[in-house]
Parts: C-alpha cells; sequence; structure tokens
C-alpha cells in the first residue's frame, strides 16, 4: 500500500510504499539527505526529526537504530537509512550544515548593509 511521506521545509511530498526507508523515499523525491554509510546506520548522518504527533507513521526503531540514537529518539529524532514508512508521515530534514553557514554570513552581510 502506498503512502505519502512529506518533506519539510520543502514541502515536498512522494507517495511510498509502506516499508520504504526515508532516506530512499527522499532520494526519490530529490531530497538530499547526507550520509556515507549508504545506509547502514553507521555514521549517523541522516539524522531528520519527526513531531510526536507524527510518529505512527513510521515502524518503530529497529534496535541498531535505538542504540545508535539513544535518547534523541524521545526528541523525534531517526536515521532516515532506519526509520521505515508505514503510514502518511511529515518529516523535517535539517539544513546541510555548510549551506547554514552560509545562509548565516549572507543574512548578517544583510543586516550590515541595512545598517549603513
Amino acid at each position: 500500500m502506498d503512502q505519502t511521506v512529506t518533506f519539510l521545509p520543502q514541502n515536498k511530498s512522494i507517495r511510498v510504499r509502506s516499508g520504504t526507508n526515508l532516506l530512499s523515499a527522499a532520494r526519490r523525491a530529490g531530497i538530499k539527505i547526507t550520509t556515507r554509510c549508504d545506509g547502514k546506520a553507521a555514521c549517523l548522518m541522516c539524522k531528520v526529526r519527526v513531531d510526536a504527533e507524527q510518529l505512527k507513521g513510521l515502524e518503530p526503531p529497529a534496535d541498531a537504530e535505538k542504540r545508535k540514537l539513544g535518547m534523541l529518539l524521545e526528541q523525534g529524532t531517526r536515521l532516515a537509512c532506519q526509520a521505515k514508512v508505514r503510514h502518511d508521515v511529515e518529516v523535517h530534514v535539517p539544513e546541510d550544515p555548510l549551506k547554514a553557514a552560509i545562509r548565516k554570513q549572507l543574512e548578517r552581510q544583510r543586516r550590515e548593509d541595512d545598517w549603513l
């Protein structure tokens, strides 16, 4: 059965089969989620956040994900390579660190330019 995964803040949705992991869904939707381990839960780079009311849209975390994330699971953090879609779900994808640094620098420059 197909489910809808919506990636935020991009607000991009894609239909995938139940059991598809979020990393695969993101790739199919053209959403970049950084990873180095190719989905083996080793690098922890593919962390995403799922709001509490949306957690039912994912299968419960398997042992590997529980070991890697520990207390972060309680805050809605999941590994995109491990979290599998069960129902429609919205997922928050963190901003790429390099893009975030560039964005902050540009915002700072704009504020300084506005001050002059």
